[in-house]
């Protein structure tokens, strides 16, 4: 009833001619606007228990100019499962996200979008994993780049549970096109994948744990963990922490306070002892 009292006749492209004691529209205009019977739309109003269709409910939402999250709320009132919200159409990406990321430094930290694409990451995902944006696509990455391959350790092991988590993303928005363009082409270009992708395994993501061989400090080793943000439920921020019992946090740190200086080694000219000699411990692993 509130939502209907806030839209005009005029803005609902009706007449507007005569005196009218109802604020808005009336029921029987919303019932035939959203092409639904009268004593219907008045049950609905009233909470009574009746059939109710995500269809009708879309007719309903439209006729009321709702947004996306009234619409969901809408949904959630009438029973049933509110459906997704519509990607990247709520908060543009803004500066205040990347240091949102940022903040959680020196641990690393990155964002993506819902078909795994990276958004945004912070200093020390670029040092200690090694992100670049050569490719943006965090599926296509960890199957297509050799580099990244070669950085993480246990790859076979983790490989199908990244395609399962893949396919319980993929779950949610059925028939999305955009999860389409990244299956094809991986099943194009990586029979690893195609033969994962074959077995129709879904899992949801979880906390992963990530071991990552850095050619300059060694072996680090990460627990992953995927967070939803309710001001962006497109993008999903990934949160790596240093494991438990292990040297990765100093790691890390070493990584952020090492001068870049202009004669340094670039890092795939680091022998092991090379390493050990620039990071004590490195060589342990």
């Amino acid at each position: 009833m509130s939502r209907r009292a806030r839209i005009s006749p005029a803005e609902a492209g009706l007449p507007t001619a005569g005196r009218r004691r109802t604020p808005g529209l009336r029921r029987e205009e919303v019932a035939v606007l959203a092409g639904v019977g009268p004593s219907w739309y008045q049950w609905l109003e009233q909470g009574r228990d009746i059939n109710v269709s995500p269809r009708v409910l879309d007719a309903v939402a439209r006729v009321l100019c709702l947004d996306d999250v009234e619409r969901r709320h809408l949904y959630t009132l009438a029973g049933l499962n509110p459906p997704l919200p519509e990607p990247a159409r709520t908060v543009a990406y803004c500066e205040g996200l990347q240091r949102l990321i940022d903040a959680w430094g020196p641990n690393p930290a990155t964002m993506l979008d819902p078909y795994w694409n990276h958004v945004a990451w912070n200093e020390s995902a670029r040092l200690a994993l090694g992100m670049t944006g050569a490719d943006r696509n965090c599926l296509v990455g960890f199957f297509r780049d050799r580099a990244f391959r070669s950085r993480v350790r246990a790859w076979e092991e983790l490989a199908p549970t990244v395609v399962a988590a893949f396919r319980a993303a993929v779950s949610e928005r059925p028939g999305d096109e955009g999860f389409r363009a990244v299956i094809r082409e991986l099943t194009r270009t990586s029979p690893e994948f195609a033969e994962l992708w074959a077995r129709q395994e879904v899992r949801a993501a979880g906390v992963l744990v990530n071991e990552v061989e850095h050619p300059v400090v060694g072996t680090m080793r990460f627990e992953a963990s995927q967070l939803r943000m309710p001001a962006r439920p497109d993008l999903t921020v990934v949160l790596y922490n240093p494991a438990p019992h292990t040297d990765t946090a100093d790691k890390v740190r070493w990584l952020l306070d090492a001068p870049a200086s202009p004669g340094a080694r670039a890092p795939g000219e680091f022998s092991a002892e090379g390493s050990a000699a620039r990071f004590p411990g490195a060589a342990l692993n």
